[in-house]
């Protein structure tokens, strides 16, 4: 585009410079008529050493309402030096008449200079102006419109935040409205649908009332809809039957009038401008201002935009923002004050005055009276909001606002002292007024959004948060306030203001918030609220759940249904599976909607049967875990009596099968894909060895061609079709099995680095707006790099920095970021530690091990996308220096697990996998146990386990009597590290962080019986109890001014005398609760009332006395109860309480209270679910099975079940002998494999009450 305008000065001196005296210089042009403007330009002043560094660009229509151009973080990088050109290219251009430039930084050696040229090209503009009872109606040539495709494009500006902008409706009950609802933008479409009891807006855009133009397009093809709103666009599929869209008559712009009565309109007509209104290509404006016969105008429509602007002011500061005015006199005593705002916050002070006091009643007079202030202020509760008028300190009215007003709307307050009353309304609501003994005037000065810091005056103290937003219309005693003459200095005074604009900005759009997360915002953040959404974090990008079995084996888990996330923080949700666990490979297991054996007869391949198979998991969460895994398979069970699988004369496939990419599949089980045979002809054992299938020999009885079909490109089977069961006597029964996978390949894929030059290059990291970067690695070498991506300026970078030092550093533009996290033992020791490290928008975390997480909130208003354009490379750099030795492994980015053994396969220096013994699948170490490398073997750190033994498998196991218990205390390990100062504010912004992780098994037949408990010193509490019905109770108690949340996940007794393993997660607000038992698995998702919680205390208690104040009746009595059974692995987070008491009971952080005896009942129980697990999930091998194999297995386990009661019933008399010497004897002997992780812990903690948890079980 060419320049527009230009004020360089390449000859001589010049350029512009404010004067000292300025107090908010800012320069401002007018390019005589609306121009479409598409780049600017600065200089500083010639030869001189006046420039600016950086600036906000403003634009207007008129001069007097301005809005800030928004160019990334809001401000435009100026010039170095007083010569050199710094052009910028908007990225959305910008039509308007006047463009203000305010200085934000300049040369601190000199003074403020700016030269300009600003470029673009001329614009063209068709206006109409609606006053609100006004419309424009467009009538077809015949009776109504029929359309597949439309395309309405328009441009408006209103100070109106309610207004409908187009309307046309047809008989058949199809409809499109255009509105402007709450300054947001709604689309209602509707194509055919007669029974739609309520109309679905599709809602895009905010504060869309600002006096300013935005664009609007609507394209529409049969019934799939993009909408765009300036530059944010949604795309969705509109409700209805119909393809086209059929308007009777007419189409309606800027009303929708009522038949036969012109003028009169059925919702709230627009009040604002409109320009350049197209629908399908026909110029709407130009036709009704050249009064063509299409067009039919209702009211008063204008063809100039003539709409009055009203001018803001924005309070810039929470804390030193202000607004004073002089308080004119009243004719009648009193004073008033009317004035509208609009914010984002949830409390402010909207003003303060000092009163004086006026005539005292009839009786009354003067002397001397103490001082007195009256505040207005706001605070937002959980419905609604809440004014207050306090005078004195004293609160004399309240109202109740049926809506928050902290939702970025104007509002408008109206305070009113006149006539010994103190009147408040509040929008259109009905007024609060209090009588008065004596009449209240403002005595000089009325301060608006915030006090002075100084001490004069005295009686005007902020609140913990001041007025952060926008004001206009101020009046005072019915006499408005010119806000440009404040600005001059000719009208009061003021302090942290902006003006001639609001600098409202909607946070929450586009919405930041990953997964479904809520956005909510105050004026200058945004906060995620993740509750049911299956994730965490400060933008709901992690995911809690696991992404694999294999993963949950890991941590210590045991066979039952898990949700699991396969890609991680990617785009897939998570999906429900179960976990089998009972056999040396996981088995993950997706099911679905038909189980049971499925009998045909009667089809015909013109009239085959079909079957479609719904799973428990979406086709793309399918392909995520089958491509994750190592090997999937998926039994096909099917058995036939004249019912053949492929044509005996051409081999025509009679039945075949679907893929889950929906192609055809022919061959039947085990054999290789493509190949029209079925396993017999592999395994050589056909009925017929003329045939390639036992079926196709169709024999007048049952036949088997049982398979499993394992090639994972086809797998799952979606649908199978059967179409050779029509003839006389003629049948088939199958079944299709769960998909079963084992494996997770990402788990242990690792590349070997043995050159520091060498590196794996990867395509560039997409992490515009956030990303998280996972991985262990091992080395041996003091530093290296693990990871590092660059752009023109901006990069990431993970490191090993020194042998105890992890750094996780960045730019985004707004300079470099730097988290390091250091351990206090070697990090180059040869064992495999685990690095976590996540960038988003809001802020920047690094995890490594289990030390403190430390993180760094990213500025407010700051750059906001990370820009790479290299490769990325992993285990070096791009200049090949400080390359890093060692291996690094499951390397996953974004929910993506990158492949390093076959990128490390092509790449010199890089070797596949990584030596040792910790290195493989084997999964050595089970159940959290931590392998560590030896040099002529391994061991297995069970710190972190509820296990023990040799390779953390063995449960620790205690029974306990009506008198015993074990009380724990520690101190919390896992404290969170914060680089931030702190804000009243922060406590809800952090709820997300607060979560819990538990599990434990346990048998009883007792109740009600406590089961444990965990609380702090101020009486925050959970609780884990077994009702007087046996039911499961858990009770939570986070905030001692609220009632305890009580969740019961099983209503069933499970005092059974069986073993029922209970695992409890708690993110925020959201508890997720697993119960498990050889004849069920439940899995339940409640909600908190609040999620503050032990995060604000280092150090927890886990106890609970019968009689302890705080807790409720029915915990308590299950306290007073105990406990009669046996507990078994129990796990606090990374803390496994139990067995630490069991291993340390010399310890004064160890309280045991009567006898405990070691038990294995966990063992036992897990045998019993083992042994049911396999015969329950045996699956069906012939639909046609003789009785006699069964009644043989009866007989047998009755003779089975007589010696196991004979020996069980031994056993019993002999341990009821020696149980008080094996008691006393367990109490004295020390272990000698006693883990010496668990002994250390214990004896470098410091015992003082406050700085102590306790677990009581």
């Amino acid at each position: 585009h060419s320049i527009i305008l230009d004020l360089f000065f390449y000859e001589g001196s010049g350029g512009w410079t404010p004067l000292l005296t300025d107090r908010e210089p800012w320069f401002q042009l007018d390019l005589r008529d609306r121009m479409e403007v598409t780049a600017v330009a600065t200089q500083g002043r010639y030869d001189s050493s006046d420039w600016v560094s950086s600036y906000l660009l403003l634009y207007s229509d008129t001069g007097r309402a301005w809005k800030q151009y928004r160019h990334e973080d809001g401000r435009f990088a100026g010039n170095v030096n007083s010569e050199a050109v710094v052009q910028h290219k908007l990225s959305h251009s910008v039509r308007t008449r006047f463009l203000r430039f305010i200085p934000l930084d300049w040369n601190p050696s000199g003074w403020l200079g700016l030269r300009v040229e600003v470029y673009g090209c001329s614009y063209k503009s068709y206006v109409a102006d609606f006053d609100g009872r006004s419309s424009l109606l467009y009538r077809f040539n015949q009776k109504s419109m029929s359309t597949v495709k439309d395309v309405i494009s328009l441009r408006f500006k209103s100070r109106q935040a309610e207004g409908v902008l187009l309307h046309g409706e047809g008989q058949r009950g199809d409809y499109i409205t255009l509105e402007l609802h709450r300054a947001k933008l709604a689309l209602y479409l509707n194509l055919g649908e007669k029974f739609s009891s309520s109309r679905v807006a599709v809602t895009l855009g905010s504060l869309l009332d600002d006096q300013h133009w935005h664009s609007v397009l609507i394209e529409r093809f049969n019934r799939q809809v993009n909408l765009t709103v300036d530059s944010h666009t949604q795309h969705f599929r509109t409700k209805g039957e119909g393809d086209s869209l059929e308007v009777d008559y007419e189409l309606s712009f800027g009303g929708i009038p009522l038949p036969g009565k012109p003028g009169t309109f059925l919702r709230k007509n627009f009040h604002g401008c409109i320009e350049n209104l197209y629908y399908n290509g026909i110029n709407i404006i130009d036709l009704a201002k050249r009064r063509k016969p299409q067009i039919y105008s209702v009211g008063n429509v204008t063809f100039s935009c003539s709409e009055p602007q009203l001018v803001a002011c924005t309070f810039l500061s929470s804390s030193s923002s202000f607004l004073s005015l002089p308080a004119a006199a009243s004719a009648m005593g009193g004073f008033s004050v009317r004035f509208q705002f609009r914010t984002w916050n949830p409390d402010g002070l909207l003003l303060s005055t000092r009163l004086q006091r006026g005539r005292i009643g009839p009786a009354g007079g003067r002397g001397a009276q103490p001082e007195m202030t009256l505040d207005m202020l706001f605070k937002d509760s959980f419905y609604a909001s809440l004014f207050t008028i306090t005078v004195c300190f004293l609160l004399i009215s309240t109202i109740f606002s049926g809506h928050k007003v902290n939702d970025g709307l104007w509002h408008s307050v109206s305070l009113d002292t006149r006539n010994l009353q103190i009147t408040l309304t509040l929008d259109n609501e009905p007024a609060s007024t209090i009588e008065l003994g004596e009449q209240l005037d403002a005595e000089d000065i009325i301060y608006f959004g915030g006090c002075p810091s100084s001490a004069v005056p005295s009686y005007c103290k902020n609140p913990t948060l001041a007025f952060q937003g926008c004001m206009r219309l101020i009046s005072i005693n019915s006499q408005p306030m010119s806000l440009s003459h404040v600005q001059q200095g000719m009208l009061g005074n003021y302090n942290e203001l902006q003006f001639d604009t609001c600098g409202i900005h909607d946070r929450c759009l586009p919405n930041l918030c990953e997964h479904g997360g809520q956005c909510s915002q105050s004026w200058s953040s945004f906060y995620c609220d993740c509750s049911g959404t299956g994730y965490s974090g400060a933008t709901c990008h992690n995911s809690i759940y696991e992404p694999s079995c294999e993963a949950y084996k890991l941590t210590g888990s045991s066979s039952g249904y898990y949700s699991i996330d396969p890609d991680g923080s990617g785009p897939l949700g998570p999906a429900q599976v179960y976990c089998n666990m009972t056999e040396e490979r996981v088995w993950t297991v997706v099911t679905h909607n038909s189980t049971a054996p499925v009998r045909v007869r009667g089809s015909s391949p013109q009239k085959p049967h079909v079957m479609k198979f719904n799973y428990s998991a979406s086709a793309e969460q399918l392909r995520a875990v089958i491509t994750g895994s190592e090997q999937c398979q998926q039994e096909v069970v099917y058995s036939c009596r004249k019912s053949r699988l492929f044509n005996t004369w051409d081999g025509t496939p009679l039945s075949w099968w679907l893929d889950g990419g929906g192609e055809r599949r022919t061959y039947w089980g085990g054999f290789l894909p493509g190949v029209q045979q079925c396993s017999c002809s592999l395994e050589e054992n056909c009925m017929d060895m003329n045939y390639f299938c036992n079926c196709d020999s169709d024999a007048n009885k049952w036949a088997n061609d049982t398979g499993v079909l394992a090639y994972k490109d086809h797998l799952p089977v979606s649908q199978i079709v059967i179409g050779d069961t029509n003839r006389t006597g003629s049948e088939a029964v199958y079944q299709i099995g769960p998909l079963r996978c084992y494996g997770d390949k990402s788990i242990w894929n690792a590349a070997s680095f043995y050159q520091e030059s060498s590196y794996l290059h990867f395509p560039t990291l997409q992490a515009e707006l956030g990303s998280d970067i996972s991985f262990y690695f091992k080395t041996s070498v003091p530093s290296g790099v693990f990871l590092e991506n660059l752009g023109l300026k901006d990069f990431i970078r993970v490191e090993l920095s020194s042998p105890s030092v992890v750094t996780f550093s960045f730019d985004v533009g707004n300079g470099p970021v730097v988290l390091a996290v250091k351990s206090h033992v070697p990090l180059n020791d040869r064992q495999w530690h685990y690095v976590r490290a996540e960038r988003n928008v809001k802020e920047a975390s690094l995890q490594v091990d289990q030390l403190p997480l430390r993180f760094l909130e990213a500025p407010a208003d700051g750059h906001l996308r990370l820009r790479l354009n290299s490769q990325l490379f992993v285990g070096g750099t791009a200049s090949r220096q400080r390359g890093f030795l060692g291996c690094i492994r499951t390397l996953t980015i974004n929910g993506v697990t990158f492949d390093l053994e076959e990128r490390a396969k092509v790449t010199p220096g890089v070797s596949s996998g990584c030596p040792g013994y910790c290195s493989g699948s084997s999964s050595l170490c089970h159940n959290r146990g931590r392998c560590i490398e030896k040099s002529s073997g391994y061991v297995c750190d069970c710190t972190q386990s509820a296990y023990g033994g040799p390779a953390c498998k063995e449960e620790v196991s205690v029974s306990f009597d009506r008198e015993s218990s074990v009380t724990y205390t520690f101190q919390e390990p896992f404290s969170v590290m914060q680089n931030r100062s702190s804000q009243a504010s922060s406590v809800s912004r952090e709820s997300s962080r607060f979560r819990e992780d538990m599990a434990f098994s346990f048998l009883t037949s007792q109740s009600p019986a406590m089961l444990l408990t965990v609380s702090t010193f101020s009486q925050q509490y959970i609780a884990v109890i077994l009702a007087r019905n046996g039911s499961l109770q858990i009770w939570y108690r986070l905030q001692m001014d609220r009632n305890s949340d009580v969740f019961s996940p099983s209503l069933s007794s499970l005092a059974d005398g069986r073993l029922h393993r209970i695992r409890m997660h708690r993110e925020g607000k959201d508890v997720y609760v697993q119960v498990s038992s050889v004849w069920r698995d439940e899995i339940h998702r409640e909600a908190l009332k609040s999620s503050t919680c032990f995060f604000f205390f280092f150090f927890l208690v886990f106890v609970l006395h019968p009689g302890v104040d705080g807790f409720d009746e029915e915990v308590r009595q299950a306290g007073s109860r105990g406990f009669v059974g046996c507990l078994s692995s129990v796990q606090f987070n990374h803390v496994a309480p139990l067995k630490a008491a069991l291993l340390n009971r010399g310890s004064s952080l160890v309280s045991v209270r009567g006898q405990l005896v070691e038990s294995n009942c966990g063992v036992l129980a897990d045998s019993k679910t083992s042994e049911t697990v396999d015969r329950g999930k045996e699956p069906l091998r012939n639909a046609s099975q003789s009785n006699s194999a069964v009644i043989g297995g009866v007989v047998t386990a009755v003779v089975f079940i007589t010696v196991c009661v004979l020996a069980v019933v031994t056993r019993f008399l002999y341990q009821h002998r020696q149980a008080q010497r094996n008691a006393s004897i367990k109490e004295k002997e020390h272990r000698h494999n006693m883990e010496t992780a668990y002994r250390a812990e214990l004896h470098l903690h410091n015992p003082v009450r406050d700085n102590m948890k306790e677990y009581y079980i």
